[in-house]
């Protein structure tokens, strides 16, 4: 269960640190650029919403084998657990999103 817990917890933060650091650093070079930073920063957090996600979750395509080759053998415990890794990351990449959202539209 601590394996679990951790594991999710760190996918979750690490999804969230994608969305958040990549949108900043894009808020920074749009400032160098002469462009709208809010703008960038949000468009920015849109597009790493799922790259995000595969990075949390490793960035390839192992999870979705352990999650198949788990269910055709009938063994549900190991596939809910990927599948619930997948929610955490998603939950991270979306809370960080939704903070950029709020800090660049002012929570519209």
């Amino acid at each position: 269960m601590t394996y679990f817990l951790s594991k999710a917890g760190m996918d979750f933060f690490i999804a969230f640190g994608v969305v958040i650091g990549g949108s900043m650093l894009a808020g920074v070079g749009a400032v160098f650029m002469l462009m709208p930073p809010a703008t960038v920063m949000f468009d920015t957090a849109m597009r790493l919403k799922i790259w995000a996600i595969v990075a949390a979750i490793g960035g390839s395509i192992d999870p979705v084998k352990v999650i198949e080759s788990n269910l055709t053998l009938g063994h549900l415990s190991p596939a809910a657990q990927q599948i619930c890794f997948i929610l955490f990351a998603f939950l991270g990449a979306h809370m960080g999103t939704e903070l950029v959202k709020l800090v660049c539209k002012g929570g519209i």
